[in-house]
């Protein structure tokens, strides 16, 4: 099976998406999904220039040749641009294989573990009172899981919170918006939020929390500590991780679980934090981390080491990649939980699929690949628009983490 012919296409049905599309000479072609976000263009550009001219004329049944061929072959390797750019290539070969064997993804990654993949979604307000109206509205909804997060007293805006409550997106602007920030505030307020949370639901919803890496060590120590009572499902991202060691100093003040990893791009960004069973869970996608075959490693070591996968499954990511996670779940043993941030009517339009919600839970569905695919017609009514994600700055002005 022959590689023919490969494009890039860039559409922005609400927000913006780059898909490879694959075809092949036995009339069969394969999608993968390259978006990442407020970079698009840089990931379409690698494809377009230095990736395509690679691809015409190899067997697309050679995916794990290929895979090395574009990680390998390039000398300078990791980074984002490139494993999403490696990533996409990676997965339109397994929709391609799938298609090709004439069955569901899943059969080919050894088949079913679990009738359903459990997901959360995201509740959040203005005020505490407001975020446990909208966990409310999910519970209501069917979820099982669910992410909360509240605005904090004293801050003008605060990261997981917006006035879209079920289509949040976080790059909102043609040039970058400033976001002001207090560590203090946030810590003060962030246990009383909890506390409400299990007084109106009780202990049987499982709350989930985002701190989105604004934390130094000790803090996220201190902060895992005062939600304890609370039994949370996970912690995230409660410092960045690029020192992995530093998480040493959180486990060993507090036992709230702790997730991370939705930017890392390989095995080597977790190496340590799975191997010193500092995380519980691996946060790590399909597109930002090489795709299928890679992410399966990381998944495949993690449980080595009882790790369990949480991908990171928000908006920027397209249904693509949504379905090829489900796919990998679906059959991956040690899998923990998967983030469901549903697409708008626009998005799900463009990029039809198999994947359906029910009862709390994703199911891929039995469509042959990865069961997505994209309307190409349909897409070009959306052309691509500028749009970056927001920085954070204390309130003496110093940037920190976004």
């Amino acid at each position: 099976m022959k590689i023919i012919a490969a494009r890039v296409i860039v559409t922005c049905p609400g927000r913006n998406f780059v898909t490879l599309k694959i075809e092949t000479d036995k009339g069969l072609h394969g999608l993968g999904d390259a978006t990442l976000n407020g970079r698009e263009l840089a990931v379409a550009s690698y494809l377009t220039d230095h990736i395509i001219p690679c691809l015409v004329g190899r067997d697309a049944h050679q995916i794990e040749d290929i895979w090395q061929f574009l990680y390998r072959g390039a000398y300078w390797r990791r980074g984002p641009v490139t494993m999403c750019a490696i990533g996409a290539v990676d997965t339109a070969l397994w929709d391609l294989k799938a298609k090709a064997a004439n069955m569901p993804l899943y059969q080919l990654l050894g088949g079913r573990s679990r009738s359903e993949v459990l997901v959360y979604g995201h509740a959040n307000g203005r005020d505490i009172e407001e975020t446990c109206d909208e966990v409310a509205r999910y519970q209501s909804l069917g979820y099982r899981a669910i992410r909360a997060q509240s605005g904090v007293p004293g801050l003008a805006s605060t990261y997981g919170v917006s006035a879209d409550k079920m289509y949040y997106e976080p790059a909102d602007a043609a040039l970058p918006t400033e976001n002001l920030w207090s560590t203090p505030k946030y810590l003060a307020h962030t246990p009383k939020l909890f506390e409400a949370l299990r007084v109106r639901f009780g202990a049987d919803l499982a709350l989930l929390h985002d701190v989105h890496h604004r934390l130094t060590p000790i803090e996220a120590a201190r902060l895992g500590k005062a939600l304890e009572p609370y039994a949370l499902f996970w912690m995230e991202d409660a410092t960045p991780a690029e020192n992995q060691a530093a998480f040493r100093l959180i486990r060993q003040h507090t036992v709230t679980p702790l997730a991370v990893g939705e930017v890392f791009n390989t095995i080597w960004d977790c190496k340590q934090l799975i191997e010193e069973q500092l995380v519980d869970f691996i946060r790590t996608t399909v597109v930002h981390a090489g795709g299928i075959t890679h992410l399966k490693r990381i998944a495949d070591f993690a449980a080595l080491s009882q790790v369990r996968t949480g991908c990171h499954g928000a908006t920027d990511l397209s249904p693509v990649c949504m379905g090829a996670s489900l796919h990998l779940a679906t059959a991956q043993p040690n899998f923990g939980i998967q983030e469901y941030m549903r697409h708008t009517p626009e998005t799900d339009e463009v990029f039809p699929h198999a994947y359906f919600f029910k009862d709390g839970a994703l199911h891929c569905g039995e469509r042959i690949g990865h069961g997505v695919d994209i309307d190409e017609k349909l897409a070009a009514k959306y052309p691509y628009k500028r749009a970056y994600l927001p920085v954070n700055r204390l309130e003496d002005g110093t940037l920190w983490n976004w």
